[in-house]
């Protein structure tokens, strides 16, 4: 089989690693749940290389968002419920149907001012008709949460259920009752570890997660941004003890945990001030 520019090509390489038998083992094994994270991780990509402006890898991390569509078409094409072309069809509908100034079957513009007006109200009947679509248990109860979308990113997600909540007074008026609760659901989690149930440790992470979460929007703090900048703290400290232990020669594992460790302290040292004396940034920070 050979590279072509050809959408029908992408989707013929797809089917043929998800053929049994004679498909690739690994791909044979996944189903939506497990590649999921993988397509939230693509579009982070795509938004690294743009915010780079690197071209070149964004023509790369393109393709890749692209192929994870491709993947959850397949699969769901496997259980005889959609195929490609169910979802090119519906998005080209939605794109026509939310653009009549542009797309419009009988003479007649929209003027700017009315664009935005008649984009919102398209998106409203067609959350109405979904909503429409679905069993009637889903939708007899409207929630205060139910504005709040679905598919923003956890850490984001929970800052904005937290939010929102908060709205009626379901919140902490102190952020040291945060850290109480914090406190609490670490515990919870080393009573877990005792049991060493997998399902029941992932819960009480989470429950932690959500905690301090909590504890970032009590504070003013963004978590995915305080989360970005311990990474890249990490980043920093970790290349600090790479190029120490280089320096005399040495690889991360002929190193011990403690040398490790060591030069980790290092590392969080000559980010921070000396009495009396400016910073040495030569790696990392406070």
């Amino acid at each position: 089989m050979t590279p072509s520019r050809d959408i029908s090509r992408l989707i013929e390489i797809m089917a043929a690693l998800r053929t049994p038998v004679t498909g690739c083992p690994w791909d044979l094994e996944q189903d939506f749940a497990t590649i999921a994270p993988y397509t939230i991780e693509e579009a982070y990509e795509v938004a690294d290389a743009i915010t780079r402006g690197d071209f070149d890898d964004l023509r790369e991390e393109l393709g890749d968002l692209l192929l994870q569509v491709v993947y959850h078409a397949r699969m769901a094409e496997e259980q005889n419920a959609f195929a490609f072309g169910d979802v090119v069809e519906a998005i080209t509908r939605k794109m026509i149907r939310r653009h009549p100034h542009v797309f419009a079957d009988k003479d007649g513009n929209i003027a700017p001012a009315g664009v935005k007006s008649a984009w919102e109200r398209i998106k409203a009947e067609e959350k109405a008709e979904r909503a429409a679509r679905r069993p009637p248990e889903e939708t007899a109860h409207k929630s205060l949460l139910s504005s709040v979308k679905a598919g923003q990113p956890a850490l984001t997600r929970a800052m904005e259920l937290q939010r929102k909540a908060s709205t009626v007074g379901f919140d902490w008026n102190d952020p040291r009752a945060v850290l109480h609760k914090i406190r609490e659901e670490a515990d919870e989690i080393e009573a877990a570890l005792d049991g060493g149930n997998a399902d029941e440790l992932a819960e009480e992470t989470g429950d932690l997660l959500f905690a301090l979460v909590n504890l970032a929007r009590h504070v003013g703090a963004d978590p995915e941004t305080a989360l970005r900048g311990t990474n890249a703290k990490f980043e920093r400290r970790f290349a600090y003890i790479e190029k120490a232990l280089a320096s005399t020669g040495r690889s991360l594992e002929e190193a011990s945990l403690a040398e490790m460790d060591a030069l980790w302290n290092e590392a969080k040292g000559a980010g921070r001030p000396a009495s009396g004396a400016p910073t040495k940034a030569r790696s990392g920070q406070g």
